[in-house]
């Protein structure tokens, strides 16, 4: 699916005329031919990042334009995986995890949130396919993506995700059309084991010799979020 390039902390993922669609920063739908995972230094505090992000695409002789995402992580450790026609690009860092308690307290206010600074720390996840699908696949297929990395994080850190996790997928427009992309379709299988499978060994490359963190007290940031909804039942909306 993608062909890949790491230098100078960036990481490409190359392929002509290809369809992407990013959560991370000034994502959505876009076409065009490479996306990229860029690794940030400690204390990363820059605001300007549209000028950050050409900056280092720039130095790093880049100059094809496409979506981007940023990580606090060393890309030593970034990990693929390919299964059919898809294929996952992966870093894995859990120094800001974000917990969400399932027993919450009934006296919490609504709105309460508690936290801690939030730092790069980071899971980013690049997939793609060979098939072509609509904006609507394409969109359920980020979707998929973000549940396997959902899974693969709670089975192997105990936390869903970080504070800055993001995903992009991505489609060939010109490939086999499929129509869906779910957990039960070929492509949506295989997107959830290339997921599962290149964050898990991102995570064993980064934590080869460190213990990940086993409470956002012991993180170095985080959050947990200990607010609590009101619900309401829909019946009555009935006409």
């Amino acid at each position: 699916m993608f062909e890949t390039t790491v230098r100078d902390d960036v990481l490409q993922v190359a392929r002509p005329r290809t369809r992407w669609l990013s959560s991370g920063w000034n994502g959505g739908l876009l076409d065009a031919s490479a996306a990229y995972n860029i690794s940030v230094p400690e204390g990363f505090e820059r605001t300007d990042l549209d000028t950050y992000i050409d900056e280092r695409r720039t130095d790093a002789g880049f100059d094809r334009s496409g979506p981007n995402l940023l990580t606090g992580l060393n890309l030593r450790h970034a990990r693929g995986a390919r299964c059919g026609s898809v294929e996952a690009i992966a870093t894995a860092g859990i120094s800001n995890p974000a917990a969400l308690p399932m027993h919450t307290d009934e006296t919490a206010s609504l709105g309460d949130v508690t936290a801690k600074r939030t730092d790069s720390g980071t899971v980013n996840v690049m997939l793609g396919t060979t098939h072509a699908l609509d904006d609507g696949s394409l969109a359920t297929l980020l979707s998929v993506a973000v549940e396997a990395k959902a899974a693969t994080l709670l089975a192997e850190t105990g936390f869903p995700g970080t504070t800055t996790d993001a995903v992009i997928a991505a489609c060939d427009p010109n490939g086999e059309a499929t129509t869906f992309a779910g957990s039960g379709t070929p492509v949506g299988a295989a997107a959830r084991a290339c997921v599962r499978d290149a964050v898990r060994a991102s995570l064993r490359s980064r934590y080869a010799y460190e213990a990940i963190p086993s409470s956002i007290e012991d993180a170095k940031y985080g959050v947990t979020t200990e607010m609590r909804a009101e619900t309401f039942e829909l019946w009555g909306q009935r006409p």
